[in-house]
């Protein structure tokens, strides 16, 4: 299908789009006020080592100390930078998914308090999270990843055709790199000339990488990993892709060098858009979709919605048949909104950027086959997504468990704050709720005070104070009768609505 790449380019913010027949199915946005992380190199410290959890924590040289789990520190870390042209076999792995396999040593034997390892960032600090880090070292290329510290050979599972499989793998086994290999998706069809020019780039640059890494002496970045709008395009562009739109002359320039040393066949679908009475996301409204994409509830087109909760490592998706009833009876009407919220799950997905652990309430059905069918297509649906995804099971009561591979936070999480208000709970105390919380205040602080003559004065907001002397009048008497006392109220217009002070005199 015809696809678009839109770049949208302001000083301090970057967006992508990827418009796949005039409709939004990728979307990628960094600021430089909180860059990516993902794919840097470090030279690192480690600073505590935690056998309990099988984990350390790492000084990289930002704010917060990344964490590396025992299950990505090599336990040959100090022979890989001494010798990156070793002579392993390179052994063959049937998976891009599969990742080299992980250390038997506890982590206390493979790292001291104190020492310095590369390493190389896999997520971004997420929450109250630092960084996550490896020491598998990965660089991504056009065609393939490298790996300059395994010999793994791995192609990517979606290219399904046995033939067009073992023709890479033969390709990559001739060249005999020094490092390991995994074969992008992207690299499908690509010609030996192509997958050569990627690895001797790619060894190239781990050696730099290594050399860097030995010279420094401090903790901190070695390799930074490509701006947003070139990693789009080493990622997303293909031969599908007739057109790539930048609004912004100087990337334009910095983009049309980049496609002509890397990808020359497309250079000529690099496009400086000029249109300045209409910006470029208006082509396709996409800054519509995007608005849409940040809503708890989303609407489908039958009536029903989708209600989408983010918490930092779990997203719950409850489907709702909402105005739709159906024509004919109701499992063929449950049957048709879960199929209509199964392709918009999979598009919000995407679009959100959401990850972790997910959890889709889907309506119940009460025929297996139903259940089945709909576990079916969430999974067809999920294959356009570029981000790994695996589908666990559906339970009687319609619940789906699946995860989604989170390396960068969230859309909302990226353009979103919680509400400095309700502090990001979503609910604040009725007012109902805070009178009688001032009510069982007074009552349980002042009824054995000393001196009776002495007036309370009570500072909350206007709001709890019209509610106590429209609704409770009747409470607050009986509060004063019982404290033997009586309770004025001040307006504090600056107070929050749960907040109140007590004050005698």
């Amino acid at each position: 299908m015809p696809a678009e790449i839109l770049i949208n380019v302001r000083p301090q913010e970057t967006r992508v789009a990827y418009v796949e027949g005039g409709v939004l199915t990728d979307f990628k946005i960094e600021r430089k006020s909180s860059p990516t992380m993902v794919g840097s190199i470090h030279r690192g410290k480690v600073i505590r080592v935690l056998p309990g959890m099988q984990a350390a924590f790492v000084d990289i040289g930002l704010k917060k100390a990344a964490f590396l789990y025992v299950g990505d520190v090599r336990d040959d870390l100090d022979e890989s930078l001494a010798d990156p042209d070793r002579e392993e076999p390179l052994v063959m792995e049937d998976s891009i998914e599969k990742a080299p396999e992980s250390p038997k040593v506890p982590i206390q034997d493979l790292l001291k308090e104190g020492q310095f390892i590369l390493v190389q960032v896999a997520k971004d600090p997420i929450g109250t999270k630092g960084a996550r880090i490896t020491t598998h070292i990965s660089l991504p290329g056009r065609f393939i990843v490298y790996l300059p510290t395994v010999r793994h050979l791995g192609i990517s599972r979606k290219i399904e055709n046995e033939e067009e499989r073992n023709r890479l793998k033969e390709a990559v086994l001739k060249l005999n790199p020094s490092g390991g290999v995994i074969v992008r998706t992207a690299g499908e069809g690509a010609t030996s000339e192509q997958i050569k020019s990627d690895v001797d780039y790619l060894d190239r640059l781990g050696k730099e990488i290594f050399k860097n890494y030995e010279k420094k002496k401090t903790v901190g970045l070695i390799h930074q990993e490509l701006d947003v709008e070139l990693r789009a395009l080493r990622d997303l562009m293909n031969e599908d892709v007739t057109a790539v739109w930048v609004d912004d002359s100087d990337v334009h320039k910095k983009i049309e060098k980049f496609v002509t040393q890397l990808m020359p066949k497309f250079k000529h679908n690099i496009i400086l858009y000029q249109d300045i009475n209409k910006p470029l996301f208006d082509m396709y409204e996409i800054d519509i979709e995007i608005s849409r994409s940040m809503d708890r509830k989303i609407w489908l087109k039958s009536g029903g919605y989708i209600v989408i909760d983010e918490a930092e490592a779990l997203v719950v998706i409850d489907v709702n048949t909402g105005k739709f009833v159906g024509k004919k009876d109701l499992e063929d009407t449950i049957l048709k909104t879960n199929i209509e919220a199964v392709k918009e799950i999979a598009y919000q997905l995407r679009i959100r950027n959401c990850g972790g652990i997910i959890i889709i309430d889907f309506i119940d059905m009460e025929k297996e086959s139903h259940r089945e069918k709909i576990l079916n297509h969430l999974r067809e649906e999920l294959v356009k997504d570029r981000a790994r995804t695996n589908v666990i099971s559906m339970s009687t009561l319609g619940l789906v468990e699946m995860t989604r591979k989170r390396i960068r936070p969230s859309l909302i999480k990226t353009l979103c704050e919680p509400c400095s208000y309700c502090e990001g709970t979503g609910y604040i105390k009725t007012k109902s709720t805070i009178a009688n919380d001032i009510f069982r205040e007074l009552e349980r602080d002042h009824i054995h005070h000393d001196n009776k003559k002495v007036n309370l004065l009570v500072h909350c907001h206007s709001d709890v104070i019209d509610w106590i002397y429209e609704v409770e009048g009747e409470t607050l008497s009986f509060i004063e009768k019982k404290i033997g006392r009586s309770v004025t109220f001040k307006i504090e217009p600056s107070y929050h609505i749960e907040q109140y002070e007590i004050f005698v005199g």
